[in-house]
């Protein structure tokens, strides 16, 4: 099987400058994406532009039909825009994600992308250890085993490893999807409000694990999330409203993130402004 890493038909960026390079983990440009027509339109990114920095932890917050899960799709190559690009740093050389074909966007999450999904996704008749390392089985890297040893530990998962996702409870299961992001040291992590489904206990350990990730596994991590609870954990917030980039918060605080919510919503239900809501839940 054909690998990603080795670089056969992908577009690398030339002329980029190393400084933004050596910072950036992915970056969009002018993102423009919409659904449906005439009356029906949904425009749910309208030329976006956002860094993501390396290393660090982003959240990505915006009422319902901001965009916020459809940039999210995109920036991961789950979904495509109509305009604009995004560029992916991996550890040795950029790839431009725009005009990938499907196979190749494939080939490139499976090789640099790590998902955590709301839903975990995890495989039912697989125990804990197989959903775990299943990207490495469908053609991902091998993950090193004092790494995957570490994340294994960390996570607390040891002793569950042979578990089936049926018998784990909701905060294992998610600990096992962390897991399987973690172990292949993707370029980026996504994580599609991870804590949606958990407790307030539980999803504060999902958080405290996906701080961990970056603060001692150096990963890069992108998490939408309607929580300002949750948003306040990261290093970063970006606010959207209406398809695009309303403000980006650093260090935030929850009560700053439910202020700035309070003000988007306001402004997305401005007269005059198109009605949200509208369409897929893609658009949110």
């Amino acid at each position: 099987m054909d690998r990603c890493g080795g670089g056969a038909g992908f577009r690398s960026v030339a002329g980029m400058e190393a400084l933004t390079s050596a910072r950036t983990a992915i970056r969009a440009e002018s993102l423009t994406k919409t659904y449906g027509s005439g009356e029906a339109t949904v425009h749910p990114l309208r030329r976006l532009s956002l860094e993501i920095p390396a290393g660090g932890f982003t959240a990505i917050m915006g009422p319902s039909g901001s965009g916020k899960s459809t940039l999210l799709h995109v920036l991961a190559g789950l979904d495509t825009a109509d305009e604009g690009r995004v560029v992916l740093s991996t550890a040795d050389r950029e790839v431009e994600l725009t005009g990938l074909s499907e196979r190749e966007l494939t080939l490139v999450r499976r090789q640099h992308i790590g998902f955590i999904f709301q839903a975990y996704n995890l495989v039912p008749a697989m125990t804990a250890r197989e959903n775990i390392l299943l990207p490495s089985s469908l053609g991902g890297p091998e993950p090193d085993r004092h790494f995957y040893d570490m994340v294994i530990d960390h996570l607390g998962l040891t002793d569950r490893l042979h578990h089936r996702p049926f018998e784990l409870s909701g905060g294992q299961q998610q600990r096992v999807a962390v897991a399987r992001a973690l172990v292949s040291k993707p370029a980026v992590i996504f994580a599609d409000e991870p804590t949606g489904n958990l407790d307030s206990r539980t999803g504060a350990e999902v958080l405290a694990l996906l701080r961990a990730a970056v603060d001692e596994f150096g990963q890069t991590v992108v998490m939408v999330s309607h929580d300002a609870n949750a948003a306040a954990e990261a290093d970063r917030t970006v606010i959207l409203s209406d398809g695009r980039v309303l403000e980006t918060i650093s260090h935030p605080t929850a009560q700053a993130l439910a202020t700035k919510m309070i003000g988007a919503s306001d402004r997305a239900e401005a007269p005059g402004r198109a009605p949200h809501g509208v369409g897929s839940e893609g658009t949110r």
